[in-house]
């Protein structure tokens, strides 16, 4: 079997599976897991490079709709009758939906039934610790800076702030990404900024860039110092490495309330 990823996330899902040796070819920006970096590269999930992903003659291309603008790589594979899938998780129920689409096109089907019921239970021990969590923070979600992106009410990561005992400052906005500014965030005065600027590593992310914004010195977040520098890439990628995202989050959040973080996936237990 001859598959292509062409977007982080799919990549992940791939390897929860067990189906990364079939691998042939990734999207750039695909690092995890650490085998999958020594692959083709195939171009930025936004500007892949069709013609090279033909000549690796795949069996199944594994295309997403999960970032605005993937929209033209499903066109080129539709008229390159390349065989492909598309998904596009915007929830945390998607994402288990996800893992039994690709089991099933794959012939993975037990493992990823597995996975989706290991998946679900994580969830659901999350959802019963939650709700005996009295107070629930809000939560600003930075994607990105300038200009402002965060999530909105129909993201993945409203659930993972639900379900670490905070809400999502943002889950007000009817849409998966909002365009916002740095005036709307400081009325709404969360009580955390978490950052996760997509792309960007953790080592690179300024939260002193951050604190010097225009009236953002008296935030309840910034007084406080309560400013999470996170790792994007398991937090802004629907695959269930979110589950170790939220393992962080929840810690952070109400320590001694759930599970400690050990940098343990909840999945793979490693």
């Amino acid at each position: 079997m001859r598959l292509v990823s062409i977007c982080p996330s799919n990549t992940e899902m791939l390897a929860y599976l067990g189906l990364t040796e079939f691998l042939t070819g990734v999207d750039d920006f695909s690092d995890w897991p650490e085998q999958v970096r020594n692959l083709p590269r195939l171009g930025p999930d936004l500007n892949i490079r069709m013609d090279e992903v033909e000549k690796l003659q795949p069996d199944l291309v594994l295309a997403s709709l999960s970032v605005p603008g993937m929209e033209k790589n499903i066109e080129e594979l539709k008229k390159r009758n390349i065989p492909h899938i598309v998904l596009n998780p915007q929830s945390l129920e998607d994402i288990a939906q996800d893992l039994l689409t690709i089991g099933k096109h794959t012939g993975y089907e037990k493992m990823a039934n597995q996975l989706y019921e290991q998946y679900m239970a994580t969830l659901e021990r999350y959802h019963t610790i939650n709700q005996t969590i009295a107070h629930k923070p809000s939560l600003y979600w930075e994607w990105w800076p300038k200009p402002v992106f965060t999530p909105g009410n129909t993201n993945w990561l409203t659930e993972v702030s639900e379900l670490a005992g905070g809400q999502n400052s943002f889950a007000t906005e009817e849409t998966a990404n909002v365009q916002t500014t740095w005036d709307e965030v400081l009325s709404r005065d969360p009580d955390y900024i978490c950052m996760v600027w997509v792309g960007v590593k953790t080592e690179k992310m300024r939260p002193e860039l951050v604190i010097k914004r225009p009236g953002w010195g008296d935030m309840k977040a910034v007084r406080r110092n309560q400013i999470f520098v996170l790792e994007e890439s398991l937090y802004c990628r629907p695959s269930p490495r979110v589950l170790q995202g939220l393992n962080k989050l929840a810690s952070l959040l109400h320590p001694g309330k759930y599970p400690p973080y050990n940098g343990t996936d909840p999945l793979l237990g490693k």
